[in-house]
């Protein structure tokens, strides 16, 4: 089979790890008789150094063209200036609004020889496989009126925290789909006591709980589950929430799994291709050292065969791999070890060969 995926390296680290999960598919495509075409484009950052746009209507059109997209790391100190007229983050929710990519999945597992990379008692860790269901194009970070204004002689700032209901509903049932794959537990975060749009999606999430019967729904205010997350996250399976609030929780999951370096993402839609990501960001502090960890990248390149190409038996032996190599002691400066991004990457490689 022949495949066509775009490939936005990004900023900082992002170049350097994207690298490493190219070679990592094209492993895969060499040992089961695939062919994948990647097509290399700028998004970010260096696409604002060179084309005065984070998002330019030339890569959004090559991305939707794509069976597949994957990303990199966008952002950086440069481009920090809040006053400035585009930033890469703005090219980032773009992409997603663009691509129709409504759902961003996160699977956070704690791999039992990284249990000791956590800052969590290893009692807390055994037997952490969350999936977290964010909703990604919606909320807070899409909705309108937005901006800043003088009135009265004071500076105003407005975000606007706005859902429809089939926005809320897609995610729901993406959730509950997916849910009936596992342990059969959906966790719904909302904050419901304070919030209309979250006393919305409650309703929603009553409504698609009664068309899952065999489905345990749960209602979760936000704060307790950010700390439940903590205190007891080998008890929660899929949890499902708005942007906010999983752009929040996510971040904080991250932590379980020792090091965000780790862990991957998948971001889709009802069709098109979907958008891979670490979930590390940039870190610009290490950018050009060799030494950012590729599992991330490399984990949601697994994604990206099991989602998009629907190719279950390459993601499932490229994970194999990664966890093969990581349990022989594999690690990268962020798990305490010495190895280099291609060298981890290299200990990865071989085992799938």
């Amino acid at each position: 089979m022949k495949y066509k995926i775009t490939l936005l390296p990004g900023d900082g680290i992002g170049p350097e790890v994207i690298a490493e999960a190219v070679r990592a598919l094209e492993a895969v495509a060499g040992k089961f008789g695939h062919t994948f075409a990647f097509t290399e484009r700028l998004m970010g950052g260096c696409s604002i150094d060179k084309f005065g746009s984070s998002l330019t209507d030339e890569t959004l059109a090559d991305c939707q063209a794509a069976d597949a997209v994957l990303l990199g790391a966008v952002g950086g100190p440069k481009w920090d200036d809040p006053n400035a007229k585009d930033r890469p983050e703005r090219g980032l929710l773009a992409l997603r609004k663009g691509l129709g990519v409504f759902a961003n999945l996160r699977p956070v597992k704690v791999h039992p020889a990284l249990i000791d990379s956590s800052p969590l008692k290893p009692e807390k860790l055994a037997g952490v496989d969350i999936l977290v269901v964010r909703e990604l194009t919606g909320g807070l970070y899409f909705g309108l009126p937005k901006g800043r204004e003088m009135k009265d002689g004071r500076e105003r700032a407005v975000d606007t925290l706005e859902y429809y209901d089939y926005e809320i509903r897609r995610a729901l049932n993406l959730a509950f789909k997916l849910a009936a794959e596992r342990k059969k537990k959906v966790a719904s975060v909302d904050k419901a006591n304070v919030l209309e749009s979250s006393r919305l999606w409650r309703q929603i999430a009553v409504q698609v709980g009664k068309e899952h019967p065999d489905i345990t729904l749960e209602h979760v205010l936000v704060d307790t589950a950010a700390m439940r997350l903590i205190t007891a996250p080998a008890h929660m399976d899929v949890i499902v929430t708005e942007n906010m609030f999983g752009d929040i929780l996510t971040d904080e999951a991250s932590v379980l799994a020792g090091s965000m370096g780790m862990l991957p993402s998948a971001s889709l839609g009802e069709s098109g291709p979907g958008l891979y990501e670490p979930i590390h960001g940039s870190a610009p502090d290490i950018a050009g050292k060799g030494i950012a960890n590729p599992l991330g990248a490399i984990l949601s390149a697994a994604l990206l065969l099991r989602y998009s190409l629907h190719l279950e038996t390459e993601a499932a032996a490229l994970e194999k791999a990664a966890d093969e190599a990581i349990a022989a002691g594999a690690r990268t400066a962020d798990l305490g070890g010495t190895l280099t991004t291609r060298q981890m990457a290299d200990e990865i490689i071989r085992r799938l060969s």
